[in-house]
């Protein structure tokens, strides 16, 4: 039986994937501390996920394990010698980045070098899923020549029509501190990839969403927006008139694409993984989605000062996904994904009403 090694899998992102692998007989192992409810507190816990997992997947073994423990991690990953890696243990909010710059870079740069060494030394021939973030690319597409539209910013260069291709520049933008910290484990990425020739890609994130993801008020989109909806709080837009755009891909896709790579994986690749135009919408697009579901009214607030380093328009490119891999594409439309969204938060408020509630700040960021 094969063996495959989840960081961060608590996360939404970790817990697809030990959901997809685990469904198709792999024995899966995770590593998560938590660490989630010390960045944001009780409403970021994420230890129902992993009780939920314990329970519903006999193939599943949790390991309370710091990525930033470097000896540890090197024993737990010798000790399972996985047939393959994902790594989505990161610290996730640009915001907070910048009140906790240790931690910050600790987890999503240490930790990614950590893991790195660990899988050299001991399993250099195991495929590593590491996911990035588009954060990585600053805010140099804000630089891309813009239309404004009555409900979003939209690119007005023919050149990303399709959104923004691998290629674009990474240099000389404002990344924020996590942005930056990101790109110190991108690279390495890459890097152990090309100098030691391991099997290793990159999946540089738009919007990752689904119905497990504990949106908090620093970090979480449209989970986030949908649980302000259901608990009448007030949701503050930062900016661009509300018009800034995200793609949204479903953590599902995300699985099929990492089970895509393991399975015929490459050596060192990027990829620009989201929902694409197809799956793209605004902070005021989604505002429309989200009542014509609940048939709540959206309370929310507008402050003109934009967030640093914050995107005005971003769709990814998923041309090179496709052509890689061409058995892959979307499966979950824009519409599956806020039904689902919707449907998970309200079952959340109903199995505990006081919990959602209380953990429902009266404001919070956007996209």
């Amino acid at each position: 039986m094969k063996s495959l090694l989840v960081t961060g899998s608590n996360g939404l992102i970790g817990s697809a994937m030990v959901r997809h692998f685990h469904d198709g007989g792999w024995l899966v192992h995770g590593i998560d501390n938590n660490m989630r409810a010390d960045f944001f507190g009780a409403q970021g816990d994420t230890r129902w996920n992993q009780q939920r997992m314990i329970a519903e997947f006999p193939r599943f073994e949790h390991h309370e394990l710091d990525i930033r423990d470097r000896e540890g991690t090197a024993k737990l990953v010798e000790q399972i010698s996985p047939d393959a890696v994902i790594h989505t243990a990161a610290q996730p909010s640009h915001d907070l980045a910048a009140s906790r710059v240790f931690d910050d870079f600790d987890v999503n740069a240490v930790g990614t070098i950590n893991l790195l060494e660990a899988m050299r030394n001991d399993c250099p021939e195991a495929p590593l899923v590491h996911l990035s973030t588009n954060k990585v690319y600053g805010d140099a597409p804000n630089r891309i020549a813009l239309r404004e539209d009555s409900t979003r910013w939209d690119y007005d260069d023919p050149a990303f029509a399709d959104g923004i291709p691998e290629t674009f520049s990474i240099d000389q933008s404002k990344h924020s501190l996590f942005g930056a910290s990101k790109l110190a484990g991108d690279i390495m990425v890459q890097e152990y990839g090309r100098y030691f020739n391991m099997p290793t890609c990159c999946l540089r994130g738009g919007c990752l969403t689904g119905p497990e993801h504990s949106g908090v008020e620093l970090h979480g989109f449209l989970s986030y927006l949908v649980k302000v909806n259901l608990t009448d709080n007030e949701y503050t837009v930062f900016g661009y008139k509300g018009k800034q755009v995200r793609d949204n891909i479903h953590s599902h896709d995300v699985a099929r694409f990492a089970e895509a790579f393991i399975s015929n994986p490459r050596t060192a690749e990027v990829y620009n993984c989201g929902g694409g135009r197809q799956n793209s919408c605004s902070i005021l697009e989604a505002f429309a989605r989200v009542e014509a579901l609940t048939g709540k009214p959206m309370k929310w607030r507008y402050d003109d000062r934009a967030r640093e380093g914050d995107h005005i328009c971003y769709i990814s490119n998923l041309a090179k996904m496709r052509s890689h891999y061409p058995d892959w594409d979307l499966t979950k439309s824009l519409d599956d994904i806020f039904s689902e969204v919707v449907e998970a938060w309200a079952i959340r408020m109903e199995n505990d009403p006081q919990g959602a509630t209380s953990a429902t700040k009266p404001s919070c960021s956007t996209a």
